[in-house]
Parts: structure tokens; C-alpha cells; sequence
């Protein structure tokens, strides 16, 4: 029994010692002053893209979106898939038009072929077993691309000619992105 209330009275004073903060601090140690935090160094905004290269992406994402879409109301047999390639066509339609007519505008002509990345995209879409979910998941892809993209350039681009045609397709591109969100 005096064993267990050994252990019992040191067990009360570790307890009361860490709840009072721990053993007092020795009056001649130095103060313990707290770290400074870490500096981090300001990141420098990404540099603008040049104007050839923003013509030459937007220009492709319109191009697949177009595509893929067409593909889309061959394959797919969902209606509201259907329904949001429909708007996916018309929509890529006009803002390849803006940015056609300003690129001409600086001597920048769009490609009218798919690059790689995104003829590969369409081919693995042109095979998919399960169409509707792999359309979706790529239009989320591209999307998201494309806000970056036009955001980007609106903002930073170089070009008074195209950061309009930028600020002007950013809305659009953007509410297809919301609409995503509520495809099968």
C-alpha cells in the first residue's frame, strides 16, 4: 500500500508541475527570445506569354473544343452532353472568330490543325468505351486551361490588340466551366 501512494504523490507532483508551466526558470539563464519567422521572398509575377504564343494556345483549345464537341453529338446519346456540345461549337465558333480577326490584325494567323497534345486527346475521346464521362473530364481539363490562359493574357499580355479579345472570351470560358459541374 505506502508503494502505491509513493507513485500516487509522485504522479500529483509531475502533475502539478506541468500544470503550472513546467519547473521555474533559472534566474541566470538568458531569455529565450522566439525565432524570427522565415523571410520568403516575394515571387515575381510569371512573364507575360508573347503574342504568338497566346494566338497559337487559344487558338488550339478552340480548335479541340470544336472538335471534341463534334465528336460529342456523334457519340454521345445524353442529351444534356449533347445540349452542352452544341454550345461548346457555337461558343469555340465565335471566340476562334475574335481571336482570328485580332490575330490577322499583328500578322498572326491560327493554326488550323490540332497539335499533338490535343489530337491526342480527341483520339483517345474518338476510342473512349465510356464517351460521356472521358468528354467531360477533358472538357474540365481544357477549362481549366483556358480561364488560365485568357486570364493570364488579359492581364499581362503585350499586345492592346488582343488583351480585349482576352478579357472577352475569359467570361465565357469560364461559365462553360460552371456548367461542367452539372453534366452527367
Amino acid at each position: 500500500m505506502l508503494r502505491s501512494s509513493g507513485l500516487l504523490a509522485i504522479g500529483l507532483n509531475f502533475t502539478l508541475v506541468t500544470a503550472c508551466g513546467g519547473p521555474a526558470p533559472r534566474r541566470d539563464a538568458p531569455p529565450v527570445s522566439p525565432r524570427p519567422a522565415p523571410s520568403i521572398a516575394p515571387q515575381a509575377p510569371a512573364p507575360a506569354m508573347s503574342d504568338a504564343a497566346y494566338v497559337s494556345t487559344a487558338a488550339a483549345i478552340d480548335l479541340y473544343e470544336i472538335r471534341s464537341s463534334e465528336l460529342a453529338l456523334q457519340r454521345s446519346s445524353n442529351a444534356a452532353v449533347r445540349e452542352f456540345a452544341e454550345m461548346m461549337i457555337s461558343a469555340h465558333k465565335g471566340t476562334s472568330s475574335q481571336l482570328s480577326l485580332a490575330g490577322r490584325r499583328l500578322n498572326l494567323l491560327p493554326s488550323a490543325t490540332l497539335s499533338p497534345r490535343y489530337q491526342a486527346m480527341l483520339d483517345s475521346l474518338q476510342d473512349a468505351g465510356n464517351f460521356d464521362a472521358l468528354y467531360r473530364q477533358q472538357q474540365t481539363t481544357v477549362h481549366r486551361e483556358a480561364v488560365a490562359l485568357h486570364s493570364a493574357y488579359a492581364t499581362r499580355g503585350t499586345s492592346p490588340t488582343l488583351r480585349p479579345v482576352a478579357a472577352a472570351i475569359l467570361p465565357v470560358v469560364e461559365r462553360h466551366q460552371r456548367l461542367l459541374g452539372y453534366l452527367p
